[in-house]
Formats: C-alpha cells, sequence, structure tokens
C-alpha cells in the first residue's frame, strides 16, 4: 500500500489508515533537557516524572484519524512501583547476606515475580493509555508472561537462536491477544513460516560477523599459541597485531549482531502488527523497510555519541516518526459509527480504570 494518501473523514466508510507523527525535535528538545537536569539534580528521582512528560509528549503526537493517544500516569506511580521493586531486591539480598544458604533465594524470586511483574506492568501501560477518551487494557496473566518471556528466551538461548522466532511468536500473540480497547479485543497470530524467513536473513548477517572474527583468529593464531601458552612472552611489538586485530573483531562483531538485531526487530514488528486485527475485522498493518529502519537505528546512535547527547532528541523524534507513519489499520464498516459505541462504553468504564491503574514496575 502505498504511505502517501490522506486519511479519510471519520463519518465516511472505513478504509485503510495511516498513522502520522507530528511532533518536532526542537519542541521535544526543551522537555528532554529538563527531563535530565532534574533527573540528574533529584539523584534519579524525577526519572518517574520524566518518563510521564516524555510519554505524554510522544503519545499526543501520534496521530490516528485527526485524534491523538493521551498517557496518563502519573510520576508518583511509576516512582512507587519502582520502590517496590528495588525495596524487595534490597530486602532479598540482605537475607541472602546474612544467610549464606539463601544465597540462591533473590535469583529464585525474581524468576517467579518476574512473569507477575510483566503482566502488572503491561496492564498498566495499557490502563495509563486512551484514544478519543477510551482507554486500552490488557488481560494477560503470569502464566502467559511465563511462557513467552521466561520459557521462550531460555529456548531461544539454549537452541543458539534457533528457536527465537518461537519466542517471538509467543510475546506477539501474549501482548496482542491479551490486548483491549473499549471492551473490545486484539487477536494477533503470526505464523512461524514468515518469522523464521526474518529471522534466516539475520541469522546469515550474524554468521558473516562470526566468519569474519574467525578469520582474525586464524590469521593470528602462530601469536594467539604462544601467549597462552607462555603468558607474557610476546614482545609489545608482536602484541600490536594481536590489538588490533582485537579491535577490529570487536567491531565487526558488535556492529554485524546489532544489525542483525535490527533487522530481525523490524521484521517481527512487520509480521506481527500485519497479523493482528481488531474486534475480529478491522486489520492492523506495518510495512517498516529493514534497511531503512536499521540505517536510522545505527545512525541515531552514531551521531547522538558524536554530540555528546545532544541530539538524543532529534534521533527519538526520528525514529518515532518513521515507525509510526509506517503504521496503519484498515477498519471496515463505518468509521464514526465503530467509533461512538466505543466512546459511549469507554465512557462507562473510564472512571474504573482512573482509580485502577496500579503501579509501573518498570517491566
Amino acid at each position: 500500500m502505498s504511505l502517501a494518501g490522506s486519511p479519510q473523514p471519520a463519518g465516511q466508510a472505513g478504509g485503510f489508515h495511516r498513522v502520522t507523527f507530528t511532533g518536532r525535535a526542537s519542541e521535544y528538545f526543551g522537555i528532554w533537557i529538563v527531563n535530565v537536569l532534574l533527573t540528574i539534580l533529584t539523584i534519579g528521582i524525577y526519572s518517574a516524572w520524566a518518563k510521564v512528560r516524555r510519554n505524554r509528549y510522544f503519545f499526543g503526537n501520534t496521530v490516528l484519524l485527526g485524534r491523538s493517544f493521551e498517557y496518563h500516569a502519573r510520576g508518583l506511580q511509576i516512582l512507587i512501583g519502582r520502590l517496590i521493586v528495588l525495596g524487595a531486591f534490597v530486602v532479598l539480598n540482605v537475607i541472602a547476606a546474612v544467610v549464606p544458604i539463601l544465597v540462591l533465594l533473590p535469583t529464585l524470586v525474581v524468576l517467579i515475580a518476574l512473569p507477575w511483574l510483566v503482566a502488572k506492568g503491561l496492564r498498566f501501560s495499557a490502563r495509563v493509555t486512551s484514544y478519543r477518551n477510551v482507554r486500552f487494557d490488557f488481560v494477560g496473566g503470569a502464566g502467559g508472561a511465563f511462557k513467552a518471556f521466561i520459557l521462550g528466551g531460555l529456548l531461544a538461548v539454549i537452541t543458539l537462536g534457533i528457536l527465537t522466532p518461537l519466542a517471538s511468536r509467543w510475546v506477539s500473540r501474549y501482548i496482542g491477544s491479551n490486548l483491549r480497547y473499549g471492551g473490545k479485543a486484539f487477536e494477533t497470530d503470526p505464523k512461524l513460516g514468515p518469522l523464521y524467513k526474518s529471522w534466516l536473513l539475520s541469522f546469515l548477517i550474524a554468521i558473516i560477523g562470526l566468519g569474519i572474527v574467525a578469520l582474525l583468529v586464524v590469521a593470528n593464531i602462530s601469536l594467539i599459541l604462544p601467549m597462552i601458552e607462555t603468558p607474557g612472552s610476546l614482545t609489545p611489538e608482536q602484541q600490536i597485531p594481536l590489538v588490533i586485530s582485537a579491535v577490529i573483531g570487536y567491531i565487526v562483531l558488535f556492529t554485524t549482531m546489532g544489525i542483525a538485531g535490527l533487522f530481525y526487530r523490524a521484521g517481527v514488528r512487520n509480521i506481527a502488527w500485519s497479523a493482528t486485527t481488531f474486534d475480529g475485522k478491522h486489520q492492523l498493518l506495518s510495512d517498516l523497510s529493514r534497511t531503512r529502519y536499521t540505517w536510522i537505528a545505527i545512525s541515531n546512535v552514531i551521531v547522538t555519541l558524536l554530540t555528546l547527547g545532544l541530539m538524543r532528541p532529534w534521533a527519538a523524534v526520528r525514529m518515532a516518526r518513521y515507525t509510526f507513519e509506517h503504521t496503519g489499520i484498515t477498519f471496515t464498516g463505518d468509521v464514526g459509527e465503530l467509533f461512538s459505541a466505543l466512546e459511549a462504553q469507554g465512557s462507562a468504564v473510564g472512571a474504573e480504570f482512573m482509580d485502577f491503574e496500579g503501579f509501573d514496575f518498570g517491566f
């Protein structure tokens, strides 16, 4: 579908509509610099309110059908959630230090509590987000979070990445199929075939990086073996090629793994969003160019580093604009009637959500 085309008025029959992002780097810079300074002055405490200001700006500039999204969280909610998690970590580590036999207690508690915290965090994030005065909700539980994030991640690691698409499918289904808007459900069911097709390209990029590193090791094997057998036997002149090769190898490995990860992330987003429907009939779409997405992410990092962080607002706005403007939804039926019904239903449950948002635990 073409990126061009203006959205139809909400009262007309449905069709394909793009999300737009209206934020500007110059505007966001003012918010960002104040957030940074106050966070430093308050030794990190203000970071909770900084997150609220940042999200309100980005949500408020994300527009669909002429209306923006809204973020309703309060800084105190985020701060309390962080303090609860921090306090629990401190207590667990003190217990483990006082009673050595319980040294694994913090790890065990984290593994048990993490799925619950993830589910609570996703629910909080959904409930503090609204569109057209209608709140989102998330109904997933800890069991689904354990499968998607803990079990899926473990399988991806122990299979050296081969089962990463399966883990991605579990995560996408858990998040997408438990999301609600105005009481109506989203459904997400990405297929493994497209996920593995996206993964294969990233896998090949990673293999190329590992191959280059292996060639560097082979090229310097005559210097590496003596160094292993007799530490300190190499002269400073002999160590120079090893240092240069190590630096090149690190840069190559870091770069190729980063590119592979970014390619895969963009591919998964396209597949998962395009496999998502709302209310069983309205189809979502993501059509990011993996090459363009990767270039934006990498060039953002480079520019941010070269400017000592001052171009971070520009980088964030640049990525948000590209990502959101390659996101859309095809509505079936009359859009005006759809949102009128959702707004009528949303007004009845909005007050309940305002009092039951909970805390953001940072997961």
